[in-house]
């Protein structure tokens, strides 16, 4: 009796244990087979035509984040032809965006304006000295890799996340998950450095990033000068996202008025480079 029952049990855990096998296998050779034609599609964009791969658009801006819109607004500059898709938002190393070019794909905003940059010939840092290129490298670090976590930091810790909720459409499943989502990235920020320290502390590192820009640009129409080039779309992207996305947080107040050659500066790189942000953003 007791072999039989033995025997009945192993029979239950090899079926289960087939079953999840043809389950996982299934689902990886259907992801593989979307994958292949997706790609296949992409391929009918056109040569030299750039596919950005994003999240889907905002109800206040084009995109909710910023990388995104520094991608975008770096392609409107140069005048780049290009589509953009949402059906995979992340690349092979989990970033968004990412774009598709001839068949090659290519990940990470730097790096992908660093490379259109080089195939278009579309380098607008070439003609600044080489004391202003270095001066716009360290703004867009600054940006990119300092203002970024800061204003995560109010948008987690503060926030809760609300503004990702408030900003976009989502499906309805996420929602269920926003509180786990929301802990995971205070953890990230806790691992970063910034997440360890209270948000009176976060919000004068800002508020220093923020006068910084506003100090440097001064009247100019662009922050090197007279003329756009790759920090001004680091800048544009994370002003307008505070602008349209952080109305509740002290930064959109710094913007709009302690600083207001800053939002300034927002409106006219918006109407130059996004005559048709209206259009740009999800109208249902």
């Amino acid at each position: 009796m007791a072999g039989g029952a033995e025997a009945e049990d192993q029979g239950w855990i090899f079926v289960v244990t087939t079953t999840l096998v043809v389950v996982l296998g299934s689902v990886y050779v259907y992801r593989c087979v979307v994958r292949r034609n997706r790609r296949r599609k992409w391929r009918q964009a056109g040569e030299n035509v750039v596919l950005v791969h994003c999240f889907r658009p905002g109800f206040f801006t084009p995109c909710v984040s910023p990388f995104v819109m520094k991608l975008l607004t770096y392609l409107r500059l140069a005048q780049i032809p290009y589509k953009v898709e949402h059906e995979e938002p992340k690349g092979k190393l989990g970033l968004s965006p990412w774009v598709t070019l001839n068949g090659e794909e290519l990940t990470d905003s730097q790096i992908v304006i660093e490379r259109l940059a080089q195939h278009y010939g579309k380098n607008f840092s070439k003609r600044l000295t080489e004391e202003q290129r270095a001066v716009a490298w360290s703004f867009t670090i600054m940006i990119d890799e300092h203002l970024c976590w800061c204003l995560r930091e109010w948008r987690f810790k503060v926030d809760n996340g609300r503004t990702l909720v408030e900003g976009m459409r989502h499906l309805w499943y996420v929602h269920l998950f926003k509180y786990f989502f929301v802990e995971s990235r205070k953890q990230t920020l806790w691992h970063q450095g910034i997440g360890r320290h209270t948000h009176s502390w976060a919000w004068s590192l800002t508020n220093k990033d923020l006068h910084a820009l506003s100090s440097y640009l001064g009247k100019k129409s662009y922050l090197m000068g007279e003329e756009a080039s790759e920090v001004d779309c680091s800048m544009f992207a994370f002003l307008s996202n505070i602008m349209y996305n952080y109305r509740r947080s002290p930064y959109y107040t710094t913007i709009t008025e302690d600083c207001p050659n800053l939002k300034a500066y927002v409106k006219r790189v918006k109407e130059r480079l996004w005559p048709d942000w209206n259009q740009c953003l999800d109208q249902s």
